[in-house]
């Protein structure tokens, strides 16, 4: 977070300035921007909530603020020019849906529901100020919003060979961070003409669950449609498959048992994406076309504001965020929540809520209800959430299968996880996929 000046030329803020003409205060794009310049003048007392992260929580707690607060001024702090969806990609790697399906402009939920977008890149906080800041300066908030999703914590394989990283993040990356490397992996299946593709799996808790394991089916359905003499190899470290274990289970060796090999206890121990080569617990092997995802943190910015958890018994980063269990705030700091996949521990039933858009969706409408509630003086009544996921695993025909989170708290006050695996491949799981994604999508994209 060097402190250094930044030359811009108007079109640089073009984004910020849009959405601030239609939705929010008109930005002007001054010639000389530094870090420490303070944007977006706050105008009246209104209070003031800025998200950071512009992902399926965060657009939906903008959503939901601007409409239980109607007077509230709400910035989102993105990165990227457009929304990307995690869920659904997979289906995009094979051509089930088209880039359009997954990929929406977010200026139009910005206009709909009036709050302000900015294209920028979060670099720091100075909490004890109330402010974020940016690439482009300083902003103040009232209350602070922490949706910026998760990271690759690739020093767990490398340490600090960066040239390492990089070339794995060129050559064999996963695209768990949407907007980055999707293209690139998907022009990578259509290349892959053989061979040992190998995919890693982070150890729990990790973004999404179930769909490494559908994504792996996807691709052997694409090896399997195309006859392209190839095989996938899933190195899991868990000792079995899980979520909807039974599901996938029979998918792998009903659908694919040519295809696809579930290697379990496969925990990774060492990586050279030059040679090619993976040491897990389970054994060793090459390949010649990889899918390396490593273990997954809350975003950096949550680094960046000092709000990682440490264990209670090591003292070490839990690599998830350190908040309240029922109301999501920081411990420490109420003015800052969390909401998403880079949420911290929930219970010691479970762990974490799943790390899914369904969750961030809903927990982006709970944590609204709460600020809504504090502004307006009123007791926070904690709220629980739900889960629900699709996974496709034949394409011809298309078929899938699903899971089902509930959740309830005990006579202890503890949150307790049910959970319902729908293993049974069927056509009408699809129907229901896309309606949820569609519902989802109207809900806080606004279309």
């Amino acid at each position: 977070m060097q402190r250094r000046s930044f030359l811009i030329t108007p079109p640089a803020l073009a984004m910020g300035a849009m959405a601030g003409a239609v939705a929010g205060p008109a930005l002007a794009a001054p010639a000389v921007i530094s870090p420490q310049s303070r944007i977006l003048p706050r105008q009246g007392k209104a209070p003031r909530i800025v998200i950071c992260g512009g992902g399926w929580g965060g657009l939906t707690a903008a959503r939901y603020l601007r409409e239980l607060i109607p007077n509230s001024d709400v910035v989102v702090l993105e990165r990227n020019p457009t929304f990307w969806s995690g869920p659904m990609s997979n289906k995009w790697l094979v051509d089930i849906v088209n880039t359009d399906f997954v990929q929406h402009d977010m200026l139009r939920p910005a206009n709909k529901y009036g709050y302000t977008l900015l294209q920028t890149e979060v670099t720091g906080f100075e909490r004890d100020q109330k402010l974020v800041r940016t690439s482009h300066g300083l902003v103040e908030y009232d209350y602070l919003i922490l949706s910026g999703g998760i990271r690759d914590a690739w020093d767990a394989w490398y340490g600090d060979d960066q040239r390492a990283i990089e070339h794995t993040r060129r050559h064999f990356a996963s695209a768990y961070i949407p907007n980055q490397q999707m293209f690139g992996l998907k022009q990578r299946v259509k290349d892959f003409k053989g061979g040992t593709l190998v995919m890693t799996l982070p150890p729990p808790p990790h973004r999404c669950p179930p769909s490494p394991y559908e994504r792996a089916c996807l691709i052997a359905s694409h090896i399997k449609k195309n006859k392209i003499p190839g095989k996938i190899v899933i190195l899991d470290p868990k000792p079995k498959i899980a979520p909807i274990g039974v599901g996938y289970k029979q998918a792998f060796e009903e659908l694919y048992p040519d295809i696809i090999t579930h290697v379990p206890n496969a925990r990774v121990q060492e990586v050279d994406p030059f040679a090619k080569r993976i040491k897990t617990t389970a054994g060793e092997l090459k390949f010649d076309e990889a899918i390396l995802m490593p273990p997954h943190q809350a975003a950096d910015m949550v680094w960046h504001a000092g709000l990682i958890g440490k264990d209670a018994t090591t003292g070490k980063p839990t690599g998830w965020a350190d908040m309240h269990q029922r109301l999501f705030h920081a411990n420490g700091d109420d003015s800052v929540y969390f909401v998403g996949d880079l949420m911290g521990a929930i219970s010691p039933q479970f762990g974490h809520y799943p790390k899914s858009a369904h969750v961030a969706n809903y927990i982006g409408q709970i944590v609204a209800k709460y600020i809504a509630q504090r502004v307006a003086g009123q007791e926070v009544k904690p709220l629980l959430p739900d889960n629900l996921c699709y996974m496709m695993v034949n394409t011809e025909p298309q078929e899938e299968i699903s899971v089902k989170f509930e959740y309830e708290v005990d006579a202890k006050g503890q949150v307790n996880q049910t959970q319902i695996d729908m293993d049974v491949r069927s056509a009408d799981l699809v129907k229901e996929d896309f309606a949820w994604a569609r519902s989802k999508f109207s809900d806080f994209l606004a279309i």
